[in-house]
C-alpha cells in the first residue's frame, strides 16, 4: 500500500504554510494569539473605544439637537478654563498673591526639589531625567498652590481637595490598618473574632458608608446629638464648616478602606520568619528593636504596593462627598472626580471629559513617581 509522505517530506508543505510545517503545528505555534485574541477584541470594543471617543468630547465644545449631539472642536479650550478662564477658582482656587510665609513655603520646597533634580545627572539615564523632570514640575507646582491658597489664607479648589483626600486619607489608612495587624499578629485572644469585625466595613458599599455616616453625624438626630449638647455643639453644623466637613469625608473614606490595608498588612505580618523574631528576643532586643529591624524591613515592600492601590483608588473618590456634604460648603469637599460629574449632570460633556483627562493626568504623574521612587527602590533592597 502506497503511504502518504507528504508532509514529512522536508521541503514539502501545505500552501501558505512554513516549509516542513503542518496546519497542527501551525495552529499549536499560534495557540496564544488565538486565546488573547477574544479578550483584545473586548478590551478594544468596551475600553479603548470609548477612551478616544471621551478625547473628542474633551477636545469640543457639545450641543444637543434634534439630530443628536453636535461636535464643535475648540481643540485645549476646555482644558485652558481650568487653569485661565471661569472656572479656574473651582479647578485650583482662588489665587490673589502670596504672603510671606507662602512666598518662605515655596521657594523652600522648590529649591529642594531643584536639588533633588540635580542629583539625578550622571545617575540615570535620559529617559529617567524626563521622568524626574516631571515629579519635580508636578511637585513644585502644587507647593505654589499650596502657598497661594491654603498658606495665604484663600481657599483652594478640587486639585488640592482631592490630594487631601489621598494623601491625608491614605496616610490615615494605612498608620491604623497596619497597627491593628500588628496588634492582630499578637498572640492574644480572640484575634480571629477581631479579623472578622475589622473586615466588615470593606464589604459595604460606598454609597451605604455615605449615608450611615451622615445619619451617624446628624446634630439633631444622631446618636451623639445628646454629647453634643453636653458639649455644648447642640446647634453645630459640620456640614458648613469647611475644615470639619472634610475631615469627617476622610473619616467616612477611612472606615471602608481601613480594612482592606489591614488584611493585606496582618497577611504580610504573619509571613515573617518566626525565627528571626525568636532569635532577636534571646539577644534581648525589645519589641520596638525588633519591629523597626526584623519586621519593617521584611514586610515594607508589601506596604509600598498596599499604599499605592489605595492612592489610585483614593483618586476616585466621589460617592462620600457627594452624599455626606454635596461638595459643599461651596466647593470645599468636591473632588475632581465629583467636579467631573457635576459637570455631567449640565450637560457640559466637553469640560467634564476634560476634568477627568486632568484627573487621569495627576494620578498617573503621583502614582507613577511613588512607584519608581518608593515602591522600587524597596523591592531593590529585598533583591539586593
Amino acid at each position: 500500500m502506497a503511504k502518504n509522505t507528504y508532509n514529512n517530506q522536508p521541503g514539502k508543505s501545505p500552501a501558505g504554510l512554513p516549509p516542513g510545517e503542518t496546519w497542527g503545528e501551525w495552529f499549536d505555534r499560534h495557540a496564544r494569539t488565538f486565546f488573547i485574541a477574544p479578550a483584545v477584541v473586548l478590551i478594544l470594543i468596551f475600553a479603548i473605544f470609548p477612551t478616544f471617543y471621551s478625547i473628542v468630547f474633551a477636545l469640543s465644545r457639545v450641543k444637543f439637537t434634534p439630530n443628536g449631539l453636535q461636535f464643535r472642536f475648540v481643540w485645549f479650550q476646555n482644558f485652558q478654563k481650568q487653569f485661565t478662564g471661569a472656572e479656574q477658582v473651582h479647578f485650583l482656587g482662588k489665587l490673589d498673591g502670596m504672603g510671606a510665609f507662602g512666598w518662605i513655603f515655596f521657594l523652600a520646597t522648590t529649591a529642594l526639589a531643584i536639588w533633588w533634580f540635580a542629583r539625578s545627572f550622571g545617575r540615570t539615564s535620559w529617559v529617567g531625567l524626563v521622568g524626574r523632570f516631571i515629579s519635580m514640575a508636578g511637585f513644585i507646582g502644587v507647593s505654589l498652590l499650596l502657598s497661594a491658597t491654603l498658606l495665604s489664607g484663600s481657599s483652594w479648589g478640587t486639585l488640592l481637595t482631592t490630594l487631601f483626600y489621598v494623601v491625608i486619607g491614605c496616610l490615615l489608612q494605612f498608620v491604623i490598618g497596619t497597627g491593628l495587624a500588628f496588634l492582630c499578629s499578637q498572640p492574644i485572644s480572640g484575634k480571629n473574632f477581631f479579623r472578622v469585625v475589622f473586615f466588615i466595613p470593606l464589604m459595604i458599599t460606598p454609597l451605604g458608608v455615605g449615608y450611615a455616616f451622615k445619619m451617624i453625624l446628624d446634630v439633631t438626630k444622631g446618636p451623639f446629638q445628646p454629647f453634643l449638647e453636653w458639649v455644648g455643639l447642640g446647634s453645630w453644623a459640620w456640614s458648613a464648616d469647611v475644615w470639619a466637613a472634610r475631615w469627617f469625608v476622610v473619616g467616612g473614606d477611612s472606615w471602608q478602606w481601613i480594612p482592606f490595608i489591614f488584611i493585606v498588612m496582618l497577611a504580610a505580618l504573619e509571613n515573617v520568619p518566626k525565627d528571626h523574631v525568636e532569635a532577636a528576643q534571646v539577644d534581648g532586643a525589645s519589641s520596638v528593636q525588633i519591629f523597626r529591624e526584623i519586621i519593617w524591613p521584611q514586610v515594607v515592600p508589601v506596604a509600598a504596593t498596599v499604599i499605592l492601590i489605595r492612592m489610585i483608588e483614593a483618586f476616585k473618590i466621589v460617592d462620600l462627598p457627594n452624599i455626606m456634604t454635596g461638595g459643599g460648603p461651596g466647593i470645599a469637599t468636591e473632588s475632581i472626580s465629583l467636579q467631573s460629574m457635576f459637570l455631567w449632570r449640565a450637560n457640559d460633556y466637553g469640560q467634564s471629559a476634560a476634568v477627568a483627562y486632568l484627573l487621569l493626568l495627576l494620578t498617573v504623574v503621583l502614582c507613577a513617581s511613588f512607584f519608581n521612587y518608593v515602591v522600587l527602590r524597596q523591592l531593590r533592597k529585598v533583591h539586593a
